[in-house]
């Protein structure tokens, strides 16, 4: 039986000793999901457990949760909480030796070389009970899911009062994932290949983006350990409301989004009356150049003819700018349209191609770009462009010209 140190609502007392670069991975793992302001302060605690398989750190605000377990050794087991992000910086800056870790009273001191710190203990009592893992639907390399993600949050919203749109879209079919994502001034869809657990698994999931993306940012993409996506088994696949990961020695959940996504499949073009490919990186660097002089949020013009682009943006008080590149045109004799210049360097800096290919149909309706595939389509009878096959697109509402 653990021997409580002091007031017993803030948990057992703790003492164990935990290598520095160890200990401060792993809170700062927990730490960054943490909430920075909370009606209820014990949700910005990290609450720490030391039993005999060493350490778990966890952290749990009702929305997400985090668990990490270490290795450490552990001189008398027991259950604290202090506060998380404080910790974290703590542990960030003590010197590269072993970190001694006690509890006395209601009081963690932390010791690591010739520096101490003592923490003043939160009480457990009113701490929620973490979530469990949901059971795990399948797995997926680390830098696949990194990429998608990354490439498909671009495109989400971040008005909360629209939450449908603040989420990726994942639906699974078998071996097949397709996460979509769009603020409806342009839309991101990403399809690629997982290893399901039941090779029938069916699901439509809504995950918030940007908890998502925060996750997919921490993997280690060199890692070849598979990340476990846990969302229920067949049959049961979302019905916990939690979307959960689990890779190494690490766990996490997030509530999914109860909001239904938008039928994005009309807006996606089959066929372009024109078609364009063009550096990206040349692109991007003209794109920020001449959008030195536009109002924030204003557009960038681009004008196609064969064998060149010409950009052109402009400012009410600060004068305007133009640049021209070198692209291949094919379709209409020219073809001018605007972006939304952020919005443009968004989907050009997700494109995993050196360069991209626009699918346009007409200046007032959405263009798409997508990475070069091996080869273009030919025009048809008609002189219109099938899309080509890809494995990601991104849709873009073109800026209303005057006239």
């Amino acid at each position: 039986m653990v021997e409580s140190i002091g007031d017993n609502s803030a948990g057992t007392g703790v003492s164990f000793r935990v290598h520095k670069e160890d200990l401060s991975d792993a809170v700062a793992w927990v730490a960054r999901s943490l909430p920075t302001k909370s009606t209820q302060p014990i949700l910005r605690a990290i609450v720490i457990t030391a039993d005999e398989e060493g350490l778990e750190l966890a952290g749990f605000d009702y929305e997400i949760s985090t668990r990490v377990r270490l290795g450490a050794e552990i001189e008398h087991p027991g259950k604290v909480a202090v506060a998380g992000k404080l910790l974290a910086e703590i542990v960030a800056y003590m010197p590269n030796q072993p970190v001694e870790v006690s509890t006395d009273g209601n009081t963690m001191k932390l010791v690591g070389g010739k520096a101490r710190f003592e923490l003043p203990l939160m009480s457990l009592d009113d701490y929620p009970q973490v979530p469990d893992l949901p059971e795990t639907t399948g797995q997926i390399a680390p830098a696949a899911l990194t990429q998608a993600v990354t490439q498909v949050a671009s495109a989400a919203g971040r008005d909360d009062t629209l939450p449908m749109l603040t989420g990726i879209h994942m639906e699974i079919r078998g071996e097949k994932l397709r996460l979509t994502a769009t603020d409806r001034f342009r839309l991101a869809l990403r399809t690629l290949e997982w290893e399901p657990k039941s090779p029938e698994v069916e699901a439509k999931l809504l995950v918030p983006a940007k908890t998502l993306l925060d996750n997919a940012r921490t993997l280690d993409t060199h890692l070849e350990d598979p990340v476990e996506i846990a969302v229920g088994a067949e049959g049961n696949v979302g019905a916990e409301g939690l979307f959960g990961m689990h890779v190494g020695n690490r766990e996490t959940t997030t509530r999914m989004l109860d909001a239904d996504f938008p039928n994005v499949e009309p807006l996606l073009p089959k066929v372009h009356t024109s078609m364009a490919t063009v550096e990206v990186a040349p692109l991007m660097e003209s794109i920020r150049r001449v959008s030195l002089v536009a109002d924030r949020n204003a557009q960038v013009r681009l004008h196609f003819t064969p064998g060149e682009v010409s950009l052109h943006a402009s400012g009410a008080d600060s004068g305007e700018a133009s640049e021209s590149l070198a692209c291949a045109f094919t379709g209409a004799d020219e073809l001018l349209i605007a972006f939304n210049a952020g919005y443009l360097r968004d989907g050009l800096s997700v494109v995993d191609t050196d360069r991209v290919v626009f699918g346009f149909t007409e200046p007032s309706r959405p263009a798409i770009m997508i990475p070069e595939p091996e080869e273009l389509p030919e025009a048809d009878a008609q002189g219109e462009f099938p899309t080509p096959d890809t494995h990601f697109t991104y849709l873009l509402m073109p800026v209303r010209l005057p006239g």
